[in-house]
């Protein structure tokens, strides 16, 4: 490392994922995310139980390894949905300073919808569709980030060379550790089951959309978050990266592959179908769902699906930069 380097890092303490993104001199040099199932209960209960905290303190502690080994001067941490819901937060918080060495930031909804945002204009994905390839004018974009507690909707306006605030935003306390936890219970999930999740995630969406106003006929979708990397991974057959230490299977796709792929409506659809037509057993054998995703991947395609089916849309961009890049105030380079 040049003695002059920059290095940088955000954690983000997710319901269904713990994510690192490194960074040196803008340059990303890690970014991994972890399956630890944090708020896998919290529904039932309304507090984060003992083995997802352990399951994310081991997560936690082994991103400080990397953080260390790579000698970051700078280190923000935040946590979101399953902290801003859970009646023992402090406990997580607790674990979490104590294994990474820096206190959290419990992110409201607002401001994870910004810095989503925001992450998404320093990854320039939207520059390579919706008519940018040409170099034109910005376009009206609608960020859309399925977590695990919540789903975040953010319209702004955007273009490959510039990084404008949102204009307007919106939080759905619903996501797919929450969707499956209420409304799939079977193995795999019945039509019935499956039509209600849809009709509930659109009810939600209905609501969101309508504070965010009149959308653009020619809107430009973004998504990102573990549900929408996941599907395209599935579409494009990417293999599921393996853990250095732990099973194999709780390390979510991140390959470049992914940043600026178009993931149509009917692939969107076609790869909804597979997964929730077979029970767990057979859907974790599909090449890019890692292990631990596998059981609550349906109801992430639930919102997914209903969302492009309501705005009647062709498909998204797949953006891999995300809230971690927001947090690092867009110092990335364009790319992954």
């Amino acid at each position: 490392m040049s003695p002059s380097a920059t290095t940088s890092a955000a954690v983000d303490i997710g319901s269904n994922a713990a994510r690192l993104l490194v960074r040196r001199d803008g340059a990303t040099v890690i970014r991994r995310s972890e399956i630890t199932r944090l708020a896998e209960g919290l529904g039932r209960t309304g507090r984060l139980q003992a083995d997802a905290l352990e399951r994310t303190a081991d997560a936690l502690r082994a991103y400080r390894l990397l953080i260390d080994e790579h000698g970051a001067s700078m280190v923000r941490v935040v946590a979101t949905a399953a902290a801003r819901t859970a009646g023992n937060v402090e406990e997580l918080l607790t674990i979490a300073e104590a294994a990474l060495g820096h206190a959290p930031e419990v992110l409201s909804a607002a401001a994870e919808a910004r810095l989503s945002f925001a992450g998404v204009m320093a990854g320039g994905a939207i520059g390579r569709v919706g008519g940018h390839e040409d170099g034109g004018g910005p376009a009206q974009l609608l960020v859309v980030d399925i977590g695990g507690g919540s789903t975040e909707l953010v319209i702004g306006t955007g273009s490959p060379t510039g990084r404008e605030a949102p204009s307007g935003l919106a939080s759905l306390a619903l996501g797919s550790a929450t969707l499956t936890e209420a409304q799939l219970p079977s193995d795999p999930p019945r039509p019935e089951e499956l039509s209600n999740a849809i009709a509930i995630a659109q009810d939600h969406l209905d609501d969101a959309l309508r504070t965010l106003g009149d959308l653009d006929d020619a809107v430009t979708i973004v998504g990102l978050g573990g549900t929408i990397t996941t599907v395209a991974a599935v579409e494009l057959g990417l293999p599921v990266p393996g853990g250095e230490a732990g099973p194999a299977g709780t390390r979510d796709v991140a390959d470049a592959a992914l940043h600026g792929f178009f993931l149509t409506r009917a692939a969107a659809e076609d790869v909804f179908r597979t997964l929730s037509g077979e029970p767990w057993r057979d859907r974790v054998h599909n090449p890019g769902l890692p292990r631990q995703r596998a059981s609550l991947i349906v109801g992430g395609c639930c919102i997914l699906v209903g969302l492009l089916r309501r705005l009647r849309a062709p498909g998204l961009v797949v953006s891999v930069t995300d809230l971690l890049d927001g947090l690092l105030d867009g110092s990335a380079a364009s790319g992954p």
